[in-house]
């Protein structure tokens, strides 16, 4: 059954996207490559522990989102997180540590968002769109294993570089020739990230998190531990700075060598006990933010010959960046698809 509107990308775009969709009464689907719904809002167990290692806390301004985000975390709302902030670099968001900004973690993990986004949406995991093909009236999807999905509108909510190749796959025409010349002035960021166990009696940092100015390397180390409630192990993420990602990922550089090379760094900077960890798991996100300088001011819509409507929403195409900014391009999608409809 053709669908009223399939979203590419169970983001929190997408997600925003495909609820507000929902409710008005619109029949949705979204489809998702990973195994789980959240993208970059990232949160892994190690023997029960949750870790976050997408970003390690969500801020913003806007009251709905401050409301759903209080909502998703419930009881397990952490306030103020993080509340210990030492170091001289720069934050991944410029304005995250602004004091009018509200900073917020959640316990069971920042997942625990995008989850509550996706409660009561058709969303199917594990489904990669290979191909879109425009049709009368509407779009036909076909997925790495052959099935064929069909929906009036298409939205892309997803990494810049993997809604490029999307389009790709489009026939050419002076809007879509448009909107690829207009995502190709903007790039994602990548980000190596490692995720790091030690035991109980291991040195606890005086930080929340730490943003080492003087590291060439690190962005930033989080004390993922401070968040969780009877923690088995001291947890750190360490995240790497965008141009020394770049170099480890595409570079000459043995793929085993860069967690190496980050638990040297964080030897130097927190001392030999850091070095030296229970366990480690590496994670390299290739698009793992929207450059600085990536913004758009909202979300972009064609609109096709017989009344197909494609849109792309997520974090460049609202102002500011990160979750919010994915939060935001999600709600305004909906209200362009909704606010057409009743014209």
């Amino acid at each position: 059954m053709a669908q009223d509107t399939i979203i590419v990308g169970a983001g929190v775009a997408g997600l925003r996207c495909a609820g507000e969709l929902s409710r008005a009464g619109r029949r949705v689907v979204v489809l998702e490559r990973a195994r789980c719904v959240g993208g970059r809002c990232a949160t892994r167990r190690f023997e029960g522990q949750p870790v976050d290692f997408g970003p390690v806390f969500l801020h913003g301004r806007q009251p709905e989102f401050l409301q759903a985000l209080r909502q998703a975390g419930g009881a397990g709302l952490i306030r103020d997180w993080p509340r210990r902030v030492e170091g001289n670099g720069p934050p991944c968001q410029p304005e995250a540590l602004h004091p009018s900004v509200q900073r917020l973690a959640i316990r069971s993990g920042l997942r625990s968002f995008p989850q509550h986004l996706a409660d009561g949406l058709d969303i199917r995991l594990e489904t990669e769109v290979a191909t879109i093909r425009v049709r009368p009236h509407g779009f036909e999807l076909v997925d790495r294993s052959g099935t064929v999905w069909q929906c009036r509108d298409l939205v892309l909510a997803l990494a810049l570089e993997q809604s490029l190749g999307l389009l790709e796959t489009l026939p050419a025409s002076l809007e879509i020739r448009g909107i690829q010349a207009l995502l190709g002035l903007f790039s994602s960021l990548p980000c190596c990230t490692l995720i790091l166990g030690y035991p109980q009696e291991a040195p606890a940092p005086s930080w929340d998190i730490l943003y080492p100015g003087e590291s060439g390397m690190l962005q930033l180390v989080a004390h993922d531990s401070a968040k969780r409630e009877a923690p088995r192990f001291l947890t750190l993420v360490a995240q790497a700075r965008p141009k020394w990602s770049r170099l480890a990922l595409t570079g000459d550089t043995a793929p085993e060598a860069w967690p190496e090379a980050i638990l040297g760094e964080l030897g130097h900077l927190l001392g030999p006990w850091a070095a030296r960890p229970l366990w480690k798991y590496p994670h390299r996100w290739r698009h793992a933010r929207a450059d600085a300088v990536s913004e758009l001011a909202q979300p972009i819509q064609v609109a096709f010959a017989e009344g197909q409507r494609l849109g792309l929403a997520g974090e460049i195409f609202a102002p500011g960046g990160g979750v919010q900014a994915a939060w935001s391009s999600g709600t305004r999608m909906a209200g362009r698809l909704l606010a057409e409809e009743q014209e």
